[in-house]
């Protein structure tokens, strides 16, 4: 049997994941980190992007998140992020709606320039994880 740690994840709304997990890979605000058992303690910001979780019970896991953050500690990972959803609830019909939405921001200033680019990556870590 492998070695585990505990993840949760959580919105302002809901708790959408509370299991054992083997292996966790989430999207830092500068790049992917992988998460074994007995990993040293880690506080990072998280950016938009693919959460997969790996579980013996459940299998592979994964979930679009929009930023928060990210503890280790304990063989415990929690993740409180502002925006998430589980693979199954994306529909590819919606995140290719989103991409094109944004892709028609216009572009008046830097902020708005930031802004289209946040929902261009948005759009697009929903259609990686898109399953229907």
């Amino acid at each position: 049997m492998a070695k585990t740690l505990h993840c949760c994840v959580i919105t302002p709304e809901q708790q959408l994941f509370d299991a054992e997990a083997t292996s966790v890979v989430l999207p830092a605000h500068d790049g992917l980190i992988g998460i074994l058992h007995d990993r040293a303690p880690l506080l990072c910001e998280l950016g938009t992007g693919v959460l997969r979780l790996e579980s013996e019970k459940e299998g592979t896991r994964q979930f679009y998140v929009d930023g928060g953050f990210a503890q280790v500690l304990h063989n415990e990972v929690t993740i409180l992020t502002e925006r998430a959803a589980a693979a199954e609830n994306v529909t590819r019909s919606d995140a290719n709606k989103a991409l094109e939405q944004a892709e028609k921001m216009p572009i008046k200033d830097e902020k708005s320039a930031a802004a289209r680019s946040r929902a261009i990556a948005r759009a697009k870590a929903q259609l990686q994880i898109a399953t229907k």
